[in-house]
């Protein structure tokens, strides 16, 4: 993406955020403290956007809860090149005050009307990935739409905070708002008539895994996961993670905090997923995930996920490189599936040993 464009965002952002100002009601808006771009028209004069009182429930997955008005989304570039197999577009979508989400809609070309993979990483990947050509031949190749985007709290979404509150602190926002931004980014999709939305897969990584499984337990749309070492189990990974800092676990492990959190943990929703196909890809030597979280999220998996143990990230890689990694979500999101989860056969966990280490 060119500097241009990050140029015009950044004035953009400046001059929506006086009229999503002005549609904040009297009393809330000295209570913003996160300020950024809204999503309006902004060829035209800046309107106040006729938002409601803004209320989101943090304690549910589901959107049904919560007051979420999309304003009209922002198509800030199209990357259209002739040498390239794909078309890029990035919008800005929003639909909380004060939280613009930056989203890549990435088509193959020559493709009609081609089936969907949502794409969303770990904290605290930014959208550097999106940007990259090599990246989008790979996700688009065989006739893919590959929608790109971050978490809450995370790269750009990240903004006019005290630098103590990030991803982690503040997980029970981070991980609820993330699951009713996909529901919104389905709902706007949907709109589309250049995307088959008939099967939805997501491919995720880390924390997207996490905010992946809630989004498939409220949504019945995404039918196909893709999870490569999700976080999951959050009072051992809050007490046990080295990715946490020493001097901040104290208070992670809060009664509070741990209630706040309780009702978003990967490891009570994932048995419910019983309609979905998954494949869940766990790296055994990850230092992020403590072995006890990643066994109770294998434990809490369905009969029917495919379940890989690669011994090391070396293993993985060998397995996945070249774009490999990405052919399992494609068959998914291609195949029309016949068989009910009852029909499915159990299946069988795979060990795939360190790469150094003997098959035998």
């Amino acid at each position: 993406m060119t500097k241009f464009l990050e140029r015009k965002f950044a004035c953009l952002r400046s001059i929506a955020l006086i009229s999503f100002a002005m549609a904040i009601p009297a009393g809330r808006a000295a209570a913003q403290t996160n300020p950024s771009a809204a999503t309006a028209n902004l060829a035209s004069t800046p309107v106040a956007l006729p938002l409601p009182e803004f209320h989101e429930d943090w304690n549910s997955i589901s959107i049904a809860t919560s007051d979420l008005t999309a304003a009209p989304p922002l198509l800030g570039e199209t990357d259209d090149l002739p040498q390239n197999k794909f078309i890029r577009q990035l919008y800005q979508v929003q639909w909380r005050p004060m939280d613009p989400l930056d989203l890549y809609v990435i088509r193959p070309r020559g493709a009609a009307k081609p089936r969907v993979v949502l794409y969303l990483y770990s904290f605290p990947e930014d959208t550097d990935r999106f940007k990259n050509d090599a990246w989008c031949t790979r996700v688009t190749s065989g006739g893919y739409a590959a929608i790109g985007f971050v978490s809450a709290l995370t790269g750009h979404r990240y903004h006019d905070r005290p630098m103590k509150k990030w991803f982690v602190s503040e997980l029970q926002e981070s991980l609820a708002t993330s699951v009713h931004d996909v529901q919104m980014i389905l709902n706007y999709l949907a709109t589309r008539d250049d995307l088959d939305m008939s099967h939805l897969g997501m491919f995720t990584v880390g924390s997207g895994g996490s905010i992946a499984v809630m989004a498939a337990a409220a949504d019945s749309r995404i039918q196909s996961l893709d999870l490569l070492n999700p976080w999951g189990d959050w009072a051992d990974w809050l007490a046990k993670s080295p990715f946490i800092p020493a001097e901040e676990r104290a208070n992670y492990v809060k009664p509070d905090f741990l209630a706040g959190v309780a009702p978003l943990d990967p490891v009570k929703w994932l048995p419910k997923l019983t309609t979905q196909e998954i494949r869940m890809r766990v790296v055994q030597d990850d230092s992020i995930m403590p072995k006890i979280c990643r066994e109770k999220m294998e434990e809490a998996a369905p009969k029917t996920a495919e379940i890989i143990r690669y011994g090391d990230g070396r293993a993985l890689y060998e397995a996945s490189a070249g774009g490999r990694t990405f052919d399992w979500i494609k068959e998914q999101v291609q195949a029309a599936h016949s068989t009910t989860a009852l029909a499915r056969e159990p299946k069988t966990p795979i060990d795939v040993p360190a790469a150094g280490d003997s098959i035998h």
